[in-house]
């Protein structure tokens, strides 16, 4: 792994921040930076018998309880059958739940059961400390920044979308 240029610092000057190489840095970044996370639950995520694909949906319906199935499939841009698998293996070991809409019959919500919780309680406690030591080592404007970065990506991906 020697020949990996994500150790080096990017160029600092304006003119060559949005270089290929400074560019690439970054997306080598990204890729590690996703890895040491995951890496972070893999235990509790092991012992429950799942894998990354159902901590990513744990962590989304988590995070908004009563999310739809579609809502999930958006966020995940995952084909439905890997959902589907993702779900049934959620469902089956009692994590998750799936409740009928009030407003609409067909659409089905999903929330965690206390076991659900208590697996995303048991995944976060083990990421936290990654977050937390990298945000304070950072500091707040790198945070800012870093926050911008990702979010522009994110608006990027979703006008992206929209044109398909």
């Amino acid at each position: 792994m020697s020949d990996l240029k994500f150790g080096g610092s990017p160029p600092e000057t304006a003119a060559l921040y949005l270089s290929d190489e400074a560019l690439k840095q970054g997306l080598d970044l990204l890729f590690i930076a996703a890895r040491n996370l995951s890496a972070q639950s893999a235990e509790a995520l092991s012992k429950a018998g799942l894998g990354r694909a159902h901590a990513r949906a744990l962590h989304f319906i988590a995070r908004r309880p009563g999310l739809s199935v579609a809502e999930l499939l958006d966020c995940l841009k995952i084909t439905k059958q890997s959902l589907n698998r993702v779900l049934n293996d959620l469902l089956r070991g009692g994590y998750v739940e799936r409740k009928t809409g009030m407003q609409d019959r067909r659409t089905r919500r999903l929330q965690l059961t206390p076991a659900g919780r208590m697996l995303t309680d048991s995944i976060w406690s083990a990421q936290r400390p990654l977050m937390v030591s990298a945000f304070k080592g950072a500091g707040q404007d790198a945070v800012n920044g870093f926050r911008k970065v990702v979010q522009g990506m994110i608006r990027e991906d979703r006008l992206r979308s929209h044109k398909s």
